[in-house]
């Protein structure tokens, strides 16, 4: 493996992130504390528990999979669709360096960055609530493998994209409402029985219902199934990638 040729990919898209500090991590940040300060604070205070733990608590582990989901996926799109814009790509292509060589170094940046804002975002949610995390261990599995998939997703929007306008499609049509109403504010049990048979489709539910296990021991669907769907999830965007890169598509026209 061409291992400075990944390092120079993912030092570049780094750099990118540290030069755009304030777009790329503080705008998140001060969204995300309002999402807190008026569902957690002030909405909060009048809505009682949740399954036994207090509704501002119980809200931190979807807004942080809000979060980390919408970075991994704007980061990576963004970082494979500029130099398709620039024409760089070109020499991307060119260079000694493999699909899976590129892939890391894209989708490697694009997962730390996302990652680290989540973390910055968990660690913003221990000054509006007291939190505790019942498995941590689990908790950063979850949070590495949301980043990773929703990374590799990200990737094949950018090379996808055509525009700046379809770049942002995705993301604001599709993901966001997901995210939503995958139960990022709520227990899907709270829903009438038709609608939490409806909501059982959208796969970010299963998601949102593990990385909620991990800090409270409560899950929407049991713990084993929302592994398999980011398993599943991941795998399936690998062999698109996989598939975009050996036919060259988006990629050489």
């Amino acid at each position: 493996m061409n291992l400075r040729g990944v390092w120079a990919i993912y030092r570049y898209e780094m750099a990118r992130f540290f030069r755009t500090l304030l777009q790329s991590f503080i705008s998140p940040v001060i969204s995300t504390s309002l999402y807190f300060v008026v569902f957690g604070a002030a909405i909060g205070s009048r809505i009682d528990e949740v399954e036994g733990v207090s509704y501002g608590a119980f809200i931190v582990p979807g807004l942080v999979m809000l979060s980390v989901i919408t970075q991994a996926i704007s980061n990576a799109s963004f970082g494979i669709y500029f130099p398709k814009f620039i024409g760089t790509i070109y020499e991307l292509l060119s260079a000694p360096v493999n699909f899976l060589e590129i892939v890391i170094g894209y989708v490697g940046a694009a997962a730390t960055k996302a990652l680290f804002i989540g973390l910055v975002i968990l660690g913003t949610a221990t000054l509006f609530v007291e939190l505790h995390i019942a498995h941590p261990l689990a908790m950063v599995a979850f949070l590495l493998l949301t980043c990773i998939s929703f990374s590799l997703l990200g990737f094949i929007i950018g090379i996808w994209a055509g525009s700046f306008e379809q770049l942002q499609l995705v993301p604001l049509l599709v993901v966001t409402p997901l995210i939503f109403l995958g139960g990022s504010f709520y227990s899907i049990s709270m829903l009438p029985p038709v609608w939490q048979t409806i909501t059982l489709f959208n796969p970010v539910v299963y998601l949102i219902s593990g990385f909620r296990w991990a800090f409270f021991g409560l899950a929407d669907v049991p713990i084993g199934l929302s592994l398999l769907a980011i398993a599943a999830f991941t795998g399936l965007c690998l062999t698109v990638i996989w598939w975009i890169f050996r036919t060259g598509w988006r990629l050489r026209s």
